[in-house]
């Protein structure tokens, strides 16, 4: 146990070394890379579906093109993420009076408990180890108001056999080494887990992705699932 204890203590910490390095690195160029994601952004707010004016919360949020896509909705919307390096990018582009970004770690955010009537993150969890995605998960069902809105937004693989292989090993070339891991893993079961009932899946970008709209459910349901 001991052993364990220690290998995860040393992968959370060189995850987080890691990622503050490439995001400082990456932050510049970012918004390029992601191109290929931008059309998800709305797909994403419409498929929240929102009430006007909503709280929203964006983790791990970049250079804030998901946060935008909600502030175009009206929405009053905070974007965490531990890169000052994006954030200054987020910041620079920031023409909303209803954004503002703030640096935070997702596994221990610094909000009060319902504080959000939506909590999303997009394309986040599959850079995280496991322990590091469940924390931040809990994190944002503790921020989030019972039968809140959770909204995950993360690769995928198609059903059909020859799709998923190509996709797969195409995604493997440019990705780091936690989503190997990470499209392997029974997402749906660890939302389960951190208190979240999974109410609709939409596959977007050819089957290589989905959103996932959850809700937050209270202690009894989140006991039966265990």
């Amino acid at each position: 146990m001991e052993n364990r204890d220690c290998r995860i203590m040393d992968e959370e910490k060189e995850y987080y070394s890691l990622t503050k390095k490439v995001w400082n690195i990456s932050a510049p160029i970012y918004d390029l890379v992601v191109i290929p994601f931008s059309r998800v952004r709305d797909k994403v707010v419409n498929f929240t579906n929102a009430r006007n004016g909503s709280r929203i919360l964006d983790v791990a949020t970049g250079t804030g093109k998901q946060a935008f896509a909600f502030a175009k909705k009206g929405h009053d919307v905070t974007g965490i993420d531990l890169s000052e390096a994006m954030l200054r990018v987020a910041d620079k582009k920031n023409k909303y009076g209803n954004v503002r970004f703030e640096i935070a770690d997702a596994t221990n955010l610094p909000f009060e408990d319902e504080s959000f009537d939506v909590s999303c993150v997009s394309f986040a969890l599959h850079d995280m180890p496991l322990t590091i995605r469940e924390k931040a998960l809990k994190e944002m069902v503790r921020v989030t108001r019972l039968k809140g809105t959770i909204v995950i937004v993360d690769y995928a693989l198609p059903k059909n056999k020859i799709s998923r292989f190509l996709i797969y090993h195409f995604v493997k070339l440019y990705e780091a080494e936690y989503y190997s891991k990470f499209i392997k893993s029974d997402l749906q079961a660890l939302l389960r887990k951190t208190g979240i009932k999974i109410k609709e899946e939409l596959l977007v970008l050819l089957g290589a992705g989905r959103i996932l709209e959850g809700t937050k459910m209270d202690d009894d349901w989140y006991d039966s699932q265990k």
